[in-house]
């Protein structure tokens, strides 16, 4: 695609200390600090934050940011629906799926004939509990670079739950404690073991309640769930499988269970030395993010006039674009983590 030579992209979207601003609208999106007006792409907490003034995301990013920090916060909600329309002073922006969490959208961005795509995090292959990416034809392709290098292609996420099923037939005498972040990927990991045949009850640490509970009224049915406390006996948790965030697994919380088998899903654990480093002892390469393959495969079916990469390994990315003439360029924005659970 072209856009007009008289608009250019740094018109409608620019990078600010702040986040990414449209000047022409008046509003951030997923701004890293509190602003009057932002644009929220999906609820974990380097892209939703606490303190605007309005925010502007669809209606399930906007439920999971009350629970995550209260019914107050912020000024006032709008709710955006998946392909619906928020207009502002001219620029539209159009919010579709971007396969990463429930709720997660892409902000499609139109003013005077320019299209601009803010993909905030990503992912292509389908996922159990959220709606599927969607691609949007563009000049300018905002994306993110998590797992941009060729190292991370992650495997199929059916053969690393078959994995850890066989290890929890291998071992009936212990329990087996998947490490996995809050939003997304503990409620994933369990739809994916639902998927794989595990109809007993999966025992989940209780900061994941609140969570869990606001994706089976969303319609993500998660089946029976208990409440992970040992108030009985070590040797009832045997052969059984607990969900809990990554903090909980390496902390006193999880000696309580029987000889636990350490597991953790994350993409990060492509790479051996940072399970070996965290004590993982079965490593489950799942991650919410676009792989290597996932993001240059995106870019080459877009081929947009433009990239820009926002955060993550944005050199291999930006030298990758270069090499398939593709425009590029780095963002470097600060504030948005490599979280460890990615």
């Amino acid at each position: 695609m072209s856009y007009p030579a008289v608009i250019k992209p740094e018109d409608l979207l620019c990078p600010r200390p702040g986040g990414l601003y449209c000047p022409p609208g008046d509003f951030f999106i997923d701004p890293v600090r509190p602003v009057d007006r932002a644009v929220i792409t999906h609820g974990h907490a380097d892209h939703a934050r606490a303190g605007h003034g309005v925010v502007v995301a669809t209606p399930e990013t906007l439920a999971i940011m009350a629970v995550r920090y209260g019914e107050d916060f912020a000024g006032r909600r709008e709710a955006v629906a998946y392909g619906q329309t928020y207009a502002r002073d001219g620029v539209e922006v159009t919010l579709v799926p971007a396969g990463h969490v429930l709720g997660s959208a892409q902000a499609v961005v139109r003013w005077k004939g320019l299209t601009m795509v803010v993909s905030g995090d990503y992912k292509r292959r389908r996922d159990p509990t959220c709606a599927r990416f969607e691609p949007v034809p563009c000049d300018v392709f905002i994306t993110e670079a998590t797992f941009g290098l060729p190292v991370f292609r992650h495997p199929d996420d059916a053969g690393e739950i078959r994995g850890l099923l066989a290890s929890v037939e291998q071992f009936p005498e212990r329990c087996h404690i998947v490490g996995a972040y809050a939003l997304g990927k503990a409620q994933r990991v369990i739809r994916l073991l639902r998927e794989g045949g595990w109809d007993k009850t999966i025992f989940v640490h209780g900061a994941l309640e609140r969570l869990n509970a606001l994706y089976e009224a969303h319609g993500v049915e998660l089946g029976p769930l208990a409440p992970a406390t040992a108030s009985g006996p070590k040797e009832a948790f045997a052969g059984q499988i607990i969900i809990a965030p990554p903090s909980a697994v390496a902390d006193r919380w999880s000696r309580r269970f029987p000889d636990p088998v350490d597991c953790f899903a994350s993409g990060w654990m492509r790479v051996r030395a940072r399970a070996r480093q965290r004590g993982v002892e079965l490593p489950l390469i799942l991650s919410d993010h676009a792989d290597w393959d996932e993001l240059t495969g995106t870019l080459a079916e877009l081929r947009p006039g433009e990239v820009w990469i926002t955060h993550g390994r944005e050199e291999a990315l930006e030298r990758w674009c270069e090499l398939e003439g593709l425009p590029a360029r780095a963002l470097r924005l600060v504030g948005y983590d490599e979280e460890e659970g990615e």
